[in-house]
């Protein structure tokens, strides 16, 4: 069976670098290195000891050509990251010389892993749960400081241990009921309905905060989608080579220089914001800078959070109207830019849009950047972000635990009525159920190999 063979990849980014691991990973795995492993004085690979390196080349499987001077470590299961017997092959870095490596290890007797496998493998032999297991991407993929603490916290177990401790009161509640319902007494059943919807009703409060964290989980996880719009020469490439700090977008007096989206990831106060500067947007018969000005409107459409620059030097036009129209509804910041020049914009004309989240600027002498991420920090995290806190940063998990919250309230409205406190034992035991599929104890194995087919090679 597959889950058996002994498998291998490259577990370092494929380039040029100093060092590259291949990762080699089963019951094969020492025997499998050692059949390519030459070391010094021709020491067996099979006489290493657990959690040491040694030194020596890797040769041509079958042959005497030297392939790399390598060091390989060798962890014991079940102390290995996959709770089996793994072995690391140190090599030069370098896409030859990797490659080179992973060939003669497949040579000689390994499978090449699939996406994920190594992790996978580490869930099925009970070293890690599932939530754990998706914070392993979460860590590789984390875009700031601030999401690579909380995608530690959960690697951590900090949602297992929170969802193993409502499994066990859901669990214990089942018990009680069926035993009530199995052994009736008088008023029995009346004592355990009301002990049990007091339990549940803590249930539920858990699960309605953590859910409520959701939202900014997953914005740790993902990143806030931001759009920079307004017409031409407003400052938008401005902003976005401010905010980089460093030139990323051509700037001219000319209109229409930016004619496509221009996307990047920056850091604001430990949120990964994904950043978009988008053409500006006018009246046109220019064929490409109509199709700029379409994807624009698309991705104010679609964005989390839009900017939107207005230039104080020039009165309101008719596509700044339109615009705002655009944003009223979703989360936005306006930015009255150049305020070091002559004011003509009228206010009154951007009535009914948030005044706290109107900031004056002048983006080329840094007028009021701090003010705007501070802005971007309260709109999403309403003040200081706590990555220590028990936060819901995947989507799967959050809807796992929505619909436990809507069993346990149906199982709270059946112990109403004492005569019902056996229907309420089928929902708890379905709340039970779907919070087992945050951690993988209660998960179907075709939706355990889509989560991790979306892992890296190697991982």
């Amino acid at each position: 069976m597959k889950e058996f063979d002994t498998i291998t990849a490259i577990s370092t980014a494929i380039g040029e670098g100093g060092i590259s691991i291949v990762r080699v990973s089963g019951e094969n795995a020492l025997n499998i290195a050692g059949r390519i492993f030459k070391g010094k004085n021709n020491k067996e690979l099979s006489s290493i000891e657990p959690y040491t390196m040694r030194y020596g080349h890797i040769m041509e499987f079958g042959g005497n050509d030297i392939v790399d001077e390598v060091l390989i470590s060798y962890m014991k299961g079940p102390r290995s990251f996959t709770a089996e017997d793994t072995v690391e092959i140190n090599c030069h870095g370098g896409v030859v010389a990797t490659n080179k490596v992973l060939e003669n290890v497949i040579k000689a007797g390994a499978r090449l892993a699939e996406p994920g496998e190594f992790t996978k493998r580490a869930f099925l032999n009970g070293r890690i749960d599932l939530s754990q297991a998706e914070a392993v991407i979460d860590i590789i993929r984390a875009k700031t400081e601030m999401s690579m603490k909380s995608a530690v916290l959960q690697a951590g177990g900090n949602i297992s241990a929170a969802v193993r401790e409502m499994r066990e009161k859901l669990l214990g509640l089942i018990a009680h009921i069926e035993a009530t319902v199995d052994y009736p007494e008088e008023d029995l059943e009346e004592i355990t309905a009301m002990q049990v919807s007091k339990q549940l009703e803590e249930i539920v409060e858990r699960l309605s905060f953590a859910i409520e964290t959701a939202e900014e989980g997953k914005i740790l996880r993902d990143g806030i989608s931001t759009v920079i719009a307004g017409k031409p020469n407003v400052g938008k490439s401005s902003l976005l080579n401010s905010l980089l700090m460093e030139n990323r977008a051509i700037v001219t007096d000319v209109p229409g220089t930016t004619r496509d989206v221009i996307e990047e990831y920056i850091n604001i106060k430990g949120i990964p914001v994904k950043i978009v500067d988008t053409a500006g947007i006018r009246e046109t018969e220019d064929v490409v800078e109509k199709i700029g000005v379409r994807k624009s409107y698309e991705k104010i459409e679609e964005a989390d959070l839009v900017i939107l620059l207005l230039d104080t030097s020039k009165p309101i036009e008719d596509e700044d109207r339109e615009i705002i129209g655009k944003i009223k509804g979703k989360k936005y910041i306006v930015l009255l830019n150049k305020v070091d020049i002559d004011e003509k914009i009228d206010v009154k004309e951007i009535e009914g849009l948030d005044p706290e989240y109107i900031i004056n600027t002048s983006i080329t002498k840094g007028i009021g950047i701090e003010k705007l991420k501070d802005a971007i920090q309260n709109l999403f995290f309403h003040g200081k972000i706590k990555a220590n806190d028990l936060m819901v940063t995947n989507m799967r998990h959050k809807e796992a635990m929505m619909a436990a919250k809507e069993s346990c309230m149906q199982a709270m409205s059946a112990l109403k009525g004492t005569e019902a406190i056996d229907l309420a034992s089928i929902d708890i035991r379905d709340a039970w159920y779907s919070l087992g599929q945050i951690t993988g104890d209660t998960m179907d194995e075709d939706i355990i190999d889509k989560i991790f087919s979306e892992f890296c090679l190697g991982k």
